[in-house]
């Protein structure tokens, strides 16, 4: 049975690509694999695949796609400072909850994400 792991970004996030082919672009996130460690950024890492024509209507050929990418070569990116890593701030309780409420930081500069 494969582990999965924690992610520190999320779906919608802006991210920059630091490693590959399409280093230094950024892109926001699509979809994350979380038992591969895998991400899918819009616009980045571009594969040709060839896909079966399944009715008449459809047509099919070969096509261009968002192929995943390691989580490990992506960076967030802060409005404030650019690339950067993510830290974790324990804030206040929630007054319906009573947990404790967690904000993602930039490491760099301390604003929330």
């Amino acid at each position: 049975m494969t582990k999965v792991h924690k992610f520190k970004i999320k779906k919608e996030d802006t991210v920059q690509i630091i490693t590959g082919k399409d280093k230094g672009k950024r892109g926001r996130i699509l979809k994350i694999f979380r038992p591969k460690d895998r991400v899918v950024v819009e616009g980045l890492n571009m594969v040709k695949k060839a896909k079966k024509r399944r009715s008449q209507q459809d047509r099919g050929g070969i096509i261009e796609l968002e192929a995943p990418i390691h989580a490990s070569n992506v960076m967030i990116i802060c409005k404030k400072c650019g690339p950067t890593r993510i830290g974790c701030k324990i804030g206040a309780a929630d007054s319906k909850t009573g947990k404790p409420v967690k904000t993602r930081i930039c490491r760099k500069c301390g604003e929330a994400l």
